[in-house]
């Protein structure tokens, strides 16, 4: 009979384990899986509010023009009046002009270059040197965007750094998340994949 006893309780101790272990590796993939991909740069840019577009149209003149990307992010060029730039690459915006000038004249070709970069600014606030708006020419990892604030002053507290991000959700509603950054974790290179690349209007945040 004890050793029966003895028996069930070493299966419910080996159970607990396995629940245990099982918790744990959860917890790892829920943790590589929060940081999936934002480390990675994005292959284009996008184009934003206060861009400076040149917007050429093969051999006409007078519908290339220079523009600058409006606060509700549009463009206005002459015939087709205003098109939306913003959330575009430059090659999605030349094709959906493209489009849009075809009603008018056969087969237009037409070229869009971001000439100013001015839409990929963020902000540092906290107990950093330099807090304020900080633009940004290149994409840039939540680390470089610390250092182009300044860095940390004597009272940062460094292990509870976080990044606010204005998302859209299924129905298209904004709304702001908070993502964490486990300082230490990265530069130890513990967790380099939580270096994540920052996105326009992102606020980092040193308590």
């Amino acid at each position: 009979m004890k050793g029966r006893m003895f028996a069930l309780g070493d299966k419910a101790l080996v159970f607990a384990l396995l629940i245990g272990l099982h918790a744990g590796l959860a917890g790892c993939l829920a943790e590589d899986m929060q940081y999936r991909g934002m480390s990675v740069p994005p292959t284009e840019f996008l184009i934003g509010p206060e861009d400076v577009l040149v917007v050429t149209v093969w051999r006409n003149q007078d519908l290339s023009k220079e523009v600058i990307v409006t606060p509700d992010g549009k463009i206005s060029l002459p015939l087709i009046g205003d098109v939306v730039a913003a959330g575009l690459s430059a090659q999605a915006l030349s094709k959906h002009v493209a489009d849009r000038l075809a009603e008018y004249m056969s087969t237009p070709t037409v070229s869009v270059q971001v000439k100013e970069i001015n839409s990929y600014h963020i902000f540092a606030v906290g107990e950093v040197g330099k807090p304020g708006k900080i633009v940004l020419k290149s994409f840039t990892s939540v680390l470089q965007g610390i250092s182009y604030a300044g860095g940390f002053t004597t009272f940062a507290s460094r292990n509870n750094v976080h990044v606010l991000r204005n998302v859209k959700n299924g129905q298209g509603e904004t709304k702001q998340v908070m993502i964490p950054v486990p300082y230490q974790d990265i530069v130890q290179g513990k967790n380099l994949d939580a270096n994540i690349i920052l996105k326009a209007g992102d606020v980092i945040v040193v308590p």
